[in-house]
């Protein structure tokens, strides 16, 4: 049975606005970490992007990427494809991450070298995604369940008012596949967007910091905002990733037969 998508949209519209906050009072942090994760969940979207990869020296390497997401019908869980564009021997490479609020979120990659499509586990969240400073579990989104949150204070950080928000691992497995013992967001008010965020790794030390810029609202049915740069620094090696988005595009119509393990091999 199809779900309708004006039924579908207005549910999560639904949703989004019974997670929004009140001026007169104060949400909790499982609330502020919900609508984190739902903020920038579009129906559906189109974007290029330009990866910045640079090295404690500061030497960079550019790589340019075409990616797609979509909501699996009738649900919050997110689909995405991402394939690189270049340089030449990264070109063609895809990866597609589909989550599941109720099981394992799939992961594939195709690695046009060996012209064969590799499915990840649960244990490669913690990896790099391609090679930058985010990790695979970074990009599919840490779910709220899986941590337990605690509001430290409120902050404004460069004009944004934040909610500074601690989250630690409910269980051991969680810490193991992701890498993380405990993560620190700095979530603007407005948009509920990560503006700034700490992580830190399984002996307690800080690993890396990141941040988003350029936030801004893609979808006024859904209150969506999305961030068009993201940044990433590995304190412990000096590594940097720098994510530009360009051409963002939300709710135009994306196929659902992309986001399948036989299209990476297309």
């Amino acid at each position: 049975m199809k779900y309708p998508i004006a039924k579908f949209i207005a549910a999560l519209g639904i949703t989004l606005v019974m997670l929004s906050f009140s001026a007169d009072a104060t949400p909790t942090a499982e609330e502020i970490m919900k609508r984190n994760f739902l903020t920038s969940k579009v129906i559906d979207s189109n974007s290029d992007a330009t990866f910045h990869l640079l090295n404690a020296g500061g030497q960079e390497r550019l790589r340019e990427t075409h990616g797609q997401t979509k909501l699996i019908q009738g649900t919050t869980d997110n689909m995405r494809i991402v394939e690189f564009l270049s340089p030449a021997d990264i070109r063609g490479t895809k990866t597609l991450l589909i989550e599941h609020s109720d099981k394992d979120d799939d992961i594939w990659i195709y690695l046009p070298a060996m012209k064969k499509v590799r499915r990840l586990v649960a244990n490669n969240k913690k990896d790099s995604f391609v090679g930058t400073d985010f990790s695979y579990g970074d990009v599919i989104g840490h779910k709220v369940e899986d941590w337990t949150h605690a509001l430290l204070k409120e902050e404004v950080i460069e004009g944004k008012s934040c909610y500074v928000i601690e989250s630690l691992p409910k269980r051991p497995e969680v810490a193991s596949y992701t890498g993380y013992s405990k993560r620190v967001s700095w979530i603007d008010k407005e948009s509920s967007v990560a503006v700034r965020g700490e992580f830190y790794d399984l002996k307690s030390e800080l690993l890396k910091r990141t941040a988003a810029l350029d936030i801004q609202k893609v979808s006024t049915s859904t209150n969506n905002w999305q961030p068009m740069k993201l940044v990433a620094e590995d304190v412990q090696t000096g590594h940097k990733t720098i994510i530009e988005f360009a051409n963002f595009r939300a709710n135009v119509g994306v196929s659902s037969e992309v986001f399948t393990s036989r299209y990476l091999e297309m």
